[in-house]
């Protein structure tokens, strides 16, 4: 199956690019959009946004395949051998880590939604990098519900 195949039907002829191309371009910065031709195989027009989310995806793809043919250890400890700045947070917080992104992943294939298998990878790699960064380890201090704070 092509990439292609997925996409959203929108489909405009060759000569639309001519005859009414900040129309075609404006959709083709929404969603991709399909353009036929009479003399030459179909194309597809997309913003380098979408397709720069599609190869992201297919890389994190290409790892999370990595990291299921490998039988050895739990799949956080695998996944932390791909993504090495997972060792960055707590054992715990590796295993959801692991878990979302499979789940995210999942989504991203099944919806050909690139955004949300690489929204979920970038929001964990932040977070391990705060953690690093020793921004998780300070002392909150709460106040009381009955508080009041006055606006700046």
């Amino acid at each position: 199956m092509t990439i292609a195949a997925d996409l959203p039907v929108a489909t405009r002829r060759s000569s639309d690019l001519s005859k009414h191309s900040a129309e075609v371009f404006a959709e083709a910065e929404d969603h991709p959009v399909t353009v036929t031709r009479r003399d030459g195989e179909t194309l597809v027009l997309m913003s380098q946004r979408e397709a720069d989310g599609r190869s992201l995806l297919l890389n994190f793809a290409a790892q999370l395949i990595t990291v299921t043919l490998d039988d050895r250890g739990t799949l956080a400890e695998r996944m932390s051998k791909a993504f090495p700045w997972m060792l960055a947070l707590s054992p715990v917080d590796r295993e959801s880590c692991a878990q979302d992104l499979v789940d995210a992943a999942r989504a991203s294939f099944s919806t050909n939604q690139p955004h949300l298998a690489i929204a979920e990878l970038t929001s964990w790699k932040e977070t391990a990098t705060a953690v690093a960064a020793g921004l998780g380890s300070a002392d909150l201090v709460w106040l009381d519900d009955d508080e009041t704070v006055e606006r700046p």
